[in-house]
Parts: structure tokens; C-alpha cells; sequence
């Protein structure tokens, strides 16, 4: 009887995520979840397998939006066509939130991977698409052990991240990520694999944009096509930034690898690309026994810089 109220117990747990369509909330979100030696897993066309997240799309949410996971020893997997496998993260899109949007994640020795076709894993990340946000954007992700794999077409492989897309802020957008013995890796055409890095394409930001990230004997890598891969970096395309732009990282023994066709591989750098920024834009970065590879046909390897064009 104990054994099967354990079990119980246990997929609560393993389900404890919050998807909001379409809904109006005056009030906070929030999303307390522990998650120790559990499998969640979707298999075959759709997909989606969510652990420890929240989800808000099309909805109003007056208040803060505020996720805590801690996971241990856990396998989210999505396998074979839509995917999208994500474990502590907040993803919102096409919504509005007058409030901080607040993400914290503990992550040990767990598995995060979505195989097969529209890939995407996020792991310990925040991801804003066509939302508005008044407050504070502050994820805060501690990974250990843990491996973050887009496996097959789509591909995305997000970890200890703040991505931003079509989105306006209006006030700071925090991530502050410490990744050790870590791997996050994206194959096999989309590409794209971010390690507690900052990731903006056409957003507008009113506050500051502050990068700060530790990783340590950790491998971030993209092969094969589209590439990128950018490890505790700040990446700006099509943006307004009105405010600092702050990147601190530490790196120790750490590979960052973009291989196979269009490349691009970042590794403690601020990129701003067809960007305005009315500010300062500050990039400090330690560097060390760390490995910062583009290899085969685009190319570009950043480490420690600043690149304006």
C-alpha cells in the first residue's frame, strides 16, 4: 500500500507543470515543483513532454509568473515528429504579464531530449515569443550532470537560457546560470545550442540585458547544417536595447563547438547584429583551459568579444 501511494505520488510530481491557453489570470502563476528519479516521456508524431514547467500562450496574466523546480536524477524525453521536451522552464507566447517572470531550476543528472523531426529542448531556460512583459525577466538555473540533446531536423537545444523573440520588456532581463559536467547538443540540420547565454532576435528591451554564467568541464555543441552554438554569451539580432547590456562569464574547461556548414560558435561574447542600443555595452569574461571551435564552411569562432555590425 505505502509503494503504491509512493507511486501516486510520484507522478504527481513527475506532471507537476502549468499550461495556461487563452486565460486571463489576475493574480500570480506559480509552479512549485521537486522532481526526484522520475521519467516523463511522449513517443510517437505530436509529442510534448513537460516537466516542472509553465506553459502560458494567447493569455493576460496580471500578477508574477513564477516557476521552481528542483530534479534529480530524471529523464524528460519526446521522441519521434513534433516533439519538445522541457524540463524546469517557462515558456510563454503570444501573451501579456504585468509582473516578474521568474524561473528557477535545480537540474542533477537528469536527461532532457526530444529525437526526431521539430526537436526542441529547453532545460532550466526562459522563453518569451511575441509577448509583451512589465517586470523583471530573471531566470535563475543551476545544472549539474545533466545532458540537454535536439536530435534530427528542427533541432534547439537550450540550456540555463533566456531566448527572446518578437517580444517587448520593460525592465531588466536577468539569466543567471551555473552549468557543470554538462552537455548541450543539437544535430543534424536546424541547429542551434545555447548554454547559459542571452538569446534575443527582434525584441525591445527598457531596462537592462544582463548576462552572468558559470559553466565548468561542460561540451555546448551544434553539427551539422544551420549550426550556432553559444555558451554564456549575450546574442542581439533586430533589437532595441535601451539600457546596459552586461555579459559576465566564467568558463573552465569547456568545449563550444559549431561544425558542419553554416557555424558560428560563441563562447563569453556580446554579439549585436542590425541592433540599437542606447547604453552601455560591457563584456567581461574569463576564459580558461577552454575550447571555442567553427569548423567547416561559415565559420566565425567569438571568444571573449565584443562584435558590433
Amino acid at each position: 500500500m505505502k509503494r503504491t501511494v509512493a507511486m501516486v505520488i510520484g507522478i504527481l510530481f513527475v506532471t507537476a507543470s502549468v499550461a495556461m491557453a487563452e486565460s486571463n489570470v489576475k493574480g500570480a502563476v506559480i509552479n512549485q515543483s521537486n522532481v526526484k528519479g522520475a521519467a516523463n516521456v511522449a513517443i510517437g508524431q505530436d509529442n510534448t513532454a513537460d516537466m516542472g514547467k509553465i506553459g502560458i500562450k494567447g493569455s493576460n496574466v496580471k500578477g508574477a509568473v513564477i516557476n521552481r523546480s528542483n530534479v534529480k536524477g530524471a529523464a524528460n524525453i519526446a521522441i519521434g515528429q513534433g516533439n519538445t521536451a522541457t524540463m524546469g522552464s517557462t515558456n510563454i507566447k503570444n501573451s501579456n504579464v504585468k509582473g516578474a517572470v521568474i524561473n528557477q531550476s535545480n537540474v542533477e543528472s537528469a536527461a532532457n531530449v526530444a529525437i526526431g523531426q521539430g526537436n526542441k529542448a529547453a532545460m532550466g531556460s526562459i522563453d518569451l515569443k511575441n509577448s509583451n512583459v512589465k517586470g523583471a525577466v530573471i531566470n535563475q538555473s543551476n545544472v549539474k550532470n545533466a545532458a540537454n540533446v535536439a536530435i534530427g531536423q528542427g533541432n534547439t537545444a537550450t540550456m540555463g537560457s533566456v531566448n527572446m523573440k518578437g517580444s517587448n520588456v520593460k525592465g531588466a532581463v536577468i539569466n543567471s546560470s551555473n552549468v557543470q559536467n554538462a552537455a548541450n547538443v543539437a544535430i543534424g540540420q536546424g541547429n542551434k545550442a545555447s548554454m547559459g547565454s542571452v538569446n534575443m532576435k527582434g525584441a525591445n528591451v527598457k531596462g537592462a540585458v544582463i548576462n552572468q554564467s558559470n559553466v565548468k568541464n561542460a561540451a555546448n555543441v551544434a553539427i551539422g547544417q544551420g549550426n550556432k552554438a553559444s555558451m554564456g554569451s549575450v546574442n542581439l539580432k533586430n533589437s532595441n536595447i535601451k539600457g546596459a547590456v552586461i555579459n559576465r562569464s566564467n568558463v573552465q574547461g569547456a568545449a563550444n563547438v559549431a561544425i558542419g556548414q553554416g557555424n558560428t560558435a560563441n563562447m563569453g561574447s556580446v554579439n549585436v547584429k542590425g541592433s540599437n542600443v542606447k547604453g552601455v555595452i560591457y563584456n567581461q569574461s574569463n576564459v580558461e583551459g577552454a575550447a571555442n571551435v567553427a569548423a567547416g564552411k561559415g565559420n566565425k569562432a567569438n571568444m571573449g568579444s565584443v562584435v558590433i555590425e
